[in-house]
């Protein structure tokens, strides 16, 4: 890796048609810029001064020239291979090796292109995005401009993917939030619906009334250590919100079996290639492992877990999810369960028709006679002897 990052330092200030820019002016710009630069580091940078300056230059150029390679619309020979890319996007996101954005923006200042090329004409923040884009596989047309002002002051690339990826908003926004949300089993069994969102951003989860709804998420290996990274730096950074750790809380309650990943994929909220929906589902279930939410102190989904929770607590959705897991679970149980109305029903129907046939005896002998007729069968009444007279009448 240090290998490449060495050619691609070299490729910033040797290349071809530009007029070659000075590299000790370059390093005069980051020697200014370390104390602040250090200072953006939680932990004490173990690097001398020439050291850390030496990190930020060869590091930055690298990374903006890596960006070059994902905007340039010009036809230049790559020094990466197909299958470093994704391997690069996956390193380049981790929280370990965040470079801060105010040394990435002094240096796109000062070797920057003045060429109508694309990547001179978008910003360090949608050059990003597109390069990361494909995490989430999302829309690489998305601008970071058009976002709220927050992307702007983002820290690095790992605060601008996630800010990038959530939703519009405010600090009141987020309130607590009481109760975790049921499994997507037992909530199509009461009868909320859930439906795929076509928001572009990941963690835009929103509710009206028993409609649920998610925008889509592709999951792979490698899709948890981009949330467990965003994960750490919620954690680590006192300025920043919880947000993506209640989206996986969120998720976490929403599946506990394959058969919600299931039902997830049946409508086209989540999409895997994983071989199982049961590794699926523990993905899902490893990612909150060891990871302190604070009781939901500040969540961005409480309207949302709040609008189900109210529904899924109704009388109708109790019965209703009663019916349907005990008589409606599967197709051999709720065709038995028709039958067995359908016979109901017809034998509610005989019933009726005799008791109509019988209207003349009820009016004769009375209801209650009649009722007791069919239990006194077995013990028949001693017939009475004919009396003598009438014997003798007959011969």
């Amino acid at each position: 890796m240090e290998e490449l990052k060495l050619k691609f330092f070299h490729k910033v200030f040797v290349s071809k048609g530009k007029q070659e820019v000075e590299v000790e002016r370059v390093i005069s710009a980051m020697e200014e810029l370390e104390p602040k630069a250090r200072s953006s580091y939680a932990d004490d940078v173990k690097l001398s001064r020439d050291e850390f300056v030496e990190m930020m230059v060869i590091d930055g150029c690298f990374i903006l020239q890596l960006l070059r390679e994902v905007g340039s619309c010009r036809s230049s020979s790559s020094l990466l291979q197909r299958w470093m890319w994704p391997t690069l996007r996956r390193d380049l996101i981790k929280l370990e090796n965040q470079l801060p954005m105010i040394v990435l923006h002094e240096l796109l200042d000062l070797i920057g292109d003045s060429s109508q090329c694309e990547y001179s004409v978008l910003s360090l923040e949608d050059l990003a995005l597109k390069f990361f884009h494909l995490l989430l596989q999302r829309d690489s047309h998305m601008n970071a401009a058009s976002a709220t002002a927050t992307m702007n002051r983002t820290c690095h690339f790992l605060d601008l993917f996630r800010s990038s990826i959530l939703p519009e908003l405010q600090d009141q926004d987020r309130k607590r939030q009481a109760h975790m949300i049921q499994s997507v089993t037992e909530l199509t069994e009461a009868g909320v619906i859930l439906e795929k969102s076509r928001n572009d951003r990941a963690l835009d989860v929103r509710s009206d009334g028993r409609i649920l709804k998610i925008p889509p998420l592709h999951m792979d290996d490698h899709r948890g250590t981009l949330f467990r990274n965003m994960v750490a730096f919620e954690q680590c950074h006192k300025k920043c919100k919880p947000d993506a750790t209640a989206y996986l809380f969120f998720f976490d309650g929403l599946v506990n079996s394959a058969d919600d990943v299931e039902i997830l994929h049946y409508k086209g909220i989540v999409h895997h290639s994983l071989g199982s929906n049961e590794a699926a589902a523990n993905l899902v279930n490893a990612q909150c492992k060891e990871v302190d939410w604070d009781g939901g102190q500040e969540s961005y989904l409480h309207k949302a877990v709040l609008d189900i929770d109210v529904y899924f607590t109704s009388g109708y959705a109790k019965l209703r999810a009663r019916l349907v897991h005990y008589y409606f679970n599967n197709w051999v149980v709720g065709i038995s369960t028709v039958l067995g109305l359908f016979a109901l029903s017809l034998t509610l129907i005989q019933t009726g028709c005799n008791v109509a046939g019988a209207e003349k005896a009820l009016k004769e002998k009375g209801f209650w006679a009649c009722l007791r007729a069919p239990f006194s069968l077995p013990f028949p009444r001693p017939s009475t002897p004919l009396d003598p007279e009438d014997s003798n009448e007959e011969l």
